[in-house]
């Protein structure tokens, strides 16, 4: 069997920049309108940002959807922007924006170390659904073994992501949220993508043709 040579076949599958740089736009755009209403003594600031926040949100996915991309994932990141606004606007307090991404990176945390502790890695499960065999490498010990590797690094970002944004959520600090969010975001998801192959690659025997074609041992 010949053996897969791309530089990164995650690459193609797990995007990357793109795609984290456009869940980032909504909280720049909260920011930078919560930075010019306070300038200007608006009397509600909080229900400024949150709209300014919703037409950024609104027109990514717009711009998401004519682009092909998979509908789930443009739900997902308008859901979020919506729920961020809701609560924004319930308590009020403009840091409380950024509290459901706390809320989501502890929950991914938590998924992806249960994933690895029962063997069933989720990248393995992502890569898997995108390539069209979603439980196929399951039947390959070595895939296995690679992505359980690999999935560390996806754990890594999420921890830096709960222990950075909850301390700054802690200490209302609204534009140094923001900045985290742009900072920690889609830096932190291109080097988890660049990462994961040679991971995953390091754990396969010579001569393995990747993670896009399991040898799948009969039993």
């Amino acid at each position: 069997m010949a053996e897969d040579r791309r530089p990164n076949p995650f690459a193609e599958l797990l995007g990357g920049r793109g795609q984290a740089l456009d869940a980032s736009l909504p909280s720049v755009a909260f920011v930078a309108v919560w930075l010019a209403a306070d300038g200007l003594g608006a009397a509600q600031p909080v229900l400024v940002e949150v709209v300014a926040a919703l037409v950024v949100a609104a027109g990514v996915a717009l711009w998401r959807h004519r682009r092909g991309e998979r509908p789930r994932a443009v739900a997902v990141g308008l859901l979020l922007a919506v729920g961020a606004a809701l609560l924004a606007l319930y308590t009020g307090r403009a840091e409380d924006f950024f509290l459901p991404r706390i809320v989501a990176n502890a929950g991914s945390l938590a998924a992806w170390l249960v994933s690895i502790a029962v063997s069933w890695p989720l990248l393995g499960l992502v890569v898997g659904a995108l390539s069209g065999h979603p439980t196929r490498w399951r039947g390959d010990p070595d895939l296995v073994r690679g992505y359980c590797r690999a999935s560390w690094v996806w754990v890594a970002q999420y921890a830096v992501r709960v222990v950075v944004f909850t301390g700054l959520w802690l200490a209302d600090q609204v534009v140094a949220l923001g900045i985290a969010q742009v900072v920690l975001t889609w830096p932190l998801v291109v080097a988890c993508v660049a990462a994961s192959w040679p991971l995953v690659r390091s754990a396969l025997p010579p001569g393995h043709p990747g993670p896009l074609r399991p040898v799948v041992r009969e039993s």
